[in-house]
C-alpha cells in the first residue's frame, strides 16, 4: 500500500503517478533501471534523489546529482518534504502528495450548518455591501501591504500542483483567516440542483477555542448569491433576524461573506466570521473585519471562482478526452478481434469439411489457421496488458544473446512460412547485465515481427536480428533491421502511437509502443534508421544494469 505519491507535473513523464510504498523506508528515483522510480528524462542522473520515510514523516536527500535537486524551487541536499511540495530534478517537476487520510485536511466540510434565517423579513445588520463587476470590467485598485502579501500567497496556492480541489480550498482558508483575523471559514459550491453544499471548512491554526462547526446565514449567503455583492456584518449576534437554533446561539460576531464569480456565472461563496470580541494578536481592536478586510476577501473569492471553474473546465474535457479513447480503443480492438475470429472460423470451416469428407490434409491445414489466429490473439492481449499498466522491471542478471537466441528461433519459423530469410548475429562480446528478461523478450520479440511484417510484400524478404555493447556509454544494444519499403521521415514517430498501424489486418498497432515502453522502463530508448525504398533500422539501447548491484527480494 502506497503513503505517498509523485505526480509528473512537467517532463518526458508528465501525467504519470508513481507510488511511494509503505515496505520502503528509502525510495530512490533517477534514469538507471535499477531505481525505484525510473524517470526518461536525459537531465537526470542515473541515481539522482532519494526520498526516506522513517515511519513518522518524510525527508528528500540529493544523492550528488550532475544538476542538483530543487525543492519548492531552492536547491537542496537535505530537507524535510510534506504534502504539496514540489521537486525539480533536471527537465522534470514532479509533485509530492500524501495519500494517508491521515495527513488531509484536519477540518471537514460536514462541520458546516447552513442556517434557515431567511423566515424574518427586518433588516440585517449588513453595515457594507460591494458590487461585483462582470470580469469584463475588473479594475485593480490599491490595496494595504497585507492585503497585497495576501493576494501574492493565494496566487502561489493556486498556480501549486495539489492533490484534490478540497486541499486547495482549504489551503486558500487558511491564508484567510491568518491574514484577516477571522475564527473560521468555509466555501460553499452551488450544487447541480442549485443549492448551496460545503466543498471546504477550516479554523485558524493558532485559535485556542475548538470550533467544531460554523452556522452559515442562510439569509446572508442567498443575499449574496441574489445580489450578486460581497457583504460585511457586524455584531451579527444582534441581528433579530438570527432567532432560534441560529448564529445568535453560535455566538457568531461579526461575517464577510462574498460571491465566487467565474466567468460565467456565481459558482457560490467564500464565508469568514468571527465568534467573540476578543482582541487578536495583530489586530488593535475588537471589531477585527474592516472594509479592507472586505475587499481583499472579495478579490481572493474572485480568483478561487476562476479556479474552480478552470478545474471544472478541465475535468470536463478530461472526461471527454477519456471517452473519445475509449470509443477509439473498443473501436480498434473489435475490427482486430474480428479479424482473428474470421481467421478462425475459416480454419475451423476447413477441418469440419476434411473430417466430413475424410481429407487429412485439409483438417491439417484448418488446424493450422486456428493455431496461427490463436497466437495472434494470444499476443494481442499480451501487450494490452503490458501496455496498461506500469511496472517496474523485475531486474536479474540475464545472458542478452541468450534472450535473443530464443526470439531467433521463434521468429525463424514465422519468417520460413513466409518465405523471408532471417539472419540472427550475436556480438561475443555482450556482458552478462541486470534487466527483466521477459520484459525485454517482449520488446524484441514484437519489433522483429514488426520487421518480418514489413517485408512480407517484398521480393526477397530479409530481416536480421543483432545484439551489441556500448561500452564507452555501458550501454545494451539490440538491432532489428529489415529491406522493406522503409519509413518516411515525417511518419517514423506515429509508428509508436498506439493503435496506428500501416499493415492493415496483419497489425494491431499496439506493438511497437508496447516495445517502447519497455525499453522505455529500463532507461532506453528506440531510435530508427530508415528512407523510404533503403529498408528500416529499429535500434534499441538501454543502460547496463550491474548484475552486482542487484538488490536482495524482500521477503
Amino acid at each position: 500500500m502506497s503513503i505517498a505519491t509523485l505526480l509528473v507535473v512537467h517532463g518526458p513523464n508528465q501525467g504519470t503517478r508513481y507510488s511511494v510504498e509503505r515496505d520502503h523506508t528509502e525510495t530512490t528515483i533517477g534514469r538507471s533501471v535499477g531505481c525505484d522510480i525510473r524517470l526518461d528524462d536525459s537531465e537526470v542522473s542515473r541515481r539522482h534523489v532519494m526520498i526516506c520515510h522513517d515511519g513518522v514523516s518524510f525527508q528528500i536527500q540529493d544523492l550528488k546529482s550532475a544538476n542538483g535537486t530543487r525543492l519548492n524551487a531552492r536547491f537542496v541536499e537535505t530537507s524535510p518534504i510534506t504534502h504539496g511540495d514540489t521537486i525539480r530534478v533536471g527537465a522534470s517537476l514532479l509533485s509530492f502528495q500524501l495519500s494517508d487520510p491521515l495527513v488531509a485536511a484536519t477540518e471537514s466540510p460536514q462541520q458546516v450548518l447552513l442556517i434557515d434565517d431567511t423566515a424574518d423579513q427586518q433588516q440585517s445588520a449588513i453595515v457594507k455591501s460591494v458590487a461585483v463587476p462582470p470580469a469584463s470590467a475588473m479594475t485593480v485598485h490599491h490595496a494595504p501591504i497585507h492585503d497585497t502579501r495576501l493576494m501574492y500567497r493565494v496566487a502561489e496556492e493556486l498556480v501549486r500542483p495539489t492533490h484534490s480541489q478540497q486541499t486547495l480550498l482549504n489551503e486558500i482558508l487558511q491564508l484567510v483567516l491568518s491574514t484577516v483575523g477571522a475564527d473560521r471559514g468555509c466555501f460553499l459550491l452551488r450544487r447541480s440542483d442549485g443549492t448551496l453544499g460545503p466543498a471546504a471548512y477550516q479554523q485558524r491554526l493558532d485559535n485556542e477555542d475548538s470550533l467544531p462547526q460554523i452556522h452559515v446565514s442562510r439569509s446572508i449567503t442567498s443575499y449574496v448569491i441574489n445580489n450578486g455583492q460581497a457583504v460585511r456584518t457586524s455584531d451579527a449576534a444582534r441581528d433579530t433576524r438570527f432567532g432560534g437554533p441560529s448564529i445568535a446561539s453560535s455566538g457568531v460576531h461579526e461575517v464577510i461573506c462574498a460571491p465566487l464569480r467565474g466567468h460565467e456565472e456565481l459558482l457560490g461563496v467564500l464565508y469568514i466570521d468571527t465568534k467573540n470580541h476578543d482582541v487578536v494578536p495583530g489586530f488593535a481592536t475588537a471589531s477585527r473585519l474592516t472594509d479592507d478586510h472586505l475587499t481583499a476577501v472579495l478579490a481572493v473569492a474572485r480568483q478561487s471562482a476562476l479556479a474552480v471553474e478552470a478545474r471544472q473546465f478541465h475535468d470536463a474535457f478530461l472526461k471527454a478526452e477519456r471517452f473519445a479513447a475509449m470509443g477509439q480503443t473498443v473501436a480498434v480492438l473489435s475490427h482486430h478481434i474480428r479479424n482473428i475470429l474470421q481467421g478462425i472460423k475459416g480454419g475451423g470451416f476447413l477441418i469440419t469439411r476434411g473430417l466430413q469428407d475424410n481429407k487429412k490434409e485439409m483438417a491439417l491445414e484448418g488446424w493450422s489457421v486456428v493455431e496461427r489466429n490463436h497466437a495472434r490473439i494470444f499476443e494481442l492481449v499480451t501487450d494490452m496488458l503490458s501496455f496498461s499498466r506500469d511496472r517496474i522491471p523485475q531486474l536479474q542478471a540475464t545472458n542478452l544473446n541468450a534472450v535473443c537466441a530464443e526470439i531467433s528461433e521463434l521468429a525463424s519459423l514465422r519468417a520460413e512460412e513466409s518465405d523471408i530469410e532471417f539472419v540472427f548475429e550475436p556480438d561475443t562480446n555482450v556482458p552478462t547485465a541486470a534487466f527483466d528478461s521477459e520484459a525485454i523478450h517482449r520488446a524484441v520479440l514484437n519489433t522483429v515481427s514488426n520487421a518480418i511484417d514489413a517485408v512480407c510484400q517484398t521480393e526477397r524478404g530479409a530481416v536480421i536480428l543483432q545484439t551489441g555493447y556500448d561500452a564507452d556509454h555501458d550501454m545494451m544494444l539490440v538491432a532489428v533491421s529489415d529491406n522493406g519499403p522503409g519509413i518516411p521521415a515525417d511518419q517514423q514517430d506515429a509508428v509508436f502511437n498506439v493503435f496506428e498501424s500501416s499493415k492493415g489486418s496483419r497489425g494491431t498497432g499496439i506493438g511497437l509502443p508496447v516495445s517502447l515502453k519497455i525499453v522505455r522502463e529500463h532507461g532506453g530508448h528506440i531510435r530508427i534508421d530508415s528512407e523510404p525504398g533503403t529498408g528500416t533500422r529499429f535500434v534499441l539501447s538501454w543502460p547496463r544494469g550491474n548484475p552486482d548491484e542487484l538488490k536482495p527480494p524482500l521477503n
